[in-house]
């Protein structure tokens, strides 16, 4: 896991918004910023918006403190199935390394078990660790698949991850219905086409769902 210098922590006020303790040197960097494009953290509105944002950049990059054996805590099964294990559509929050806006979307995990099968709810908890982090979304696509990859050693793993990228909305190109999709294909999703297509099919939108 990154390492990276853990924050000096100080008691915050009691604001619904401000709940325990948040890194005094990243709030007084977002005041600094505050006054470099021409606000004053000390109107009103502003007062407590260095402190706030110094605690969503510690709840939204969490990922760095999260250590993938933890979360999984020995949810490995020995099981003899070998069909194609899916959790589709898991939404996703991370923040672009590059104006550390924020991407958003949906991944996708398939996975040919071996020997094992890990519990469903360890795949979005795995998500959410590596997109917890500054990132690009290509990066992100690779470090999930390879994890479970390495911790269960299944016969082969596809993830897809499509997304928007407000670095593409809000700023640059501007174009505000562009979606990225990204793809890691390991083992036999990527040797065998018949298993890929399978696995795009499952994913596409409206399938296993009730009603559809």
């Amino acid at each position: 896991m990154s390492e990276r210098p853990k924050p000096e922590l100080t008691a915050c006020a009691a604001d619904e918004d401000l709940r325990g303790p948040y890194d005094k040197e990243t709030a007084d960097a977002v005041a600094a910023i505050l006054r470099r494009i021409g606000e004053s953290p000390e109107r009103e509105g502003l007062q407590r918006t260095p402190q706030r944002v110094a605690r969503a950049l510690e709840y939204m990059t969490r990922g760095y403190r999260q250590d993938v054996d933890e979360i999984l805590n020995g949810a490995l099964f020995t099981l003899e199935y070998d069909e194609m294990v899916i959790v589709k559509d898991i939404d996703f929050y991370s923040l672009c390394e590059h104006h550390m806006l924020p991407f958003f979307g949906k991944c996708h995990i398939a996975y040919l078990p071996s020997r094992h099968v890990i519990g469903l709810s360890k795949l979005p908890k795995i998500v959410d660790a590596f997109s917890r982090r500054l990132q690009i979304q290509e990066r992100l696509t690779c470090q999930i698949a390879e994890t479970i990859q390495k911790k269960i050693k299944p016969k082969g793993v596809a993830v897809v991850i499509e997304a928007q990228h407000l670095c593409m909305m809000m700023r640059g190109c501007e174009k505000q219905n562009a979606w990225a999709i990204t793809s890691s294909l390991l083992g036999r999703f990527r040797r065998d086409a018949r298993t890929r297509a399978e696995f795009l099919e499952l994913i596409r939108p409206g399938r296993g769902r009730s009603g559809t």
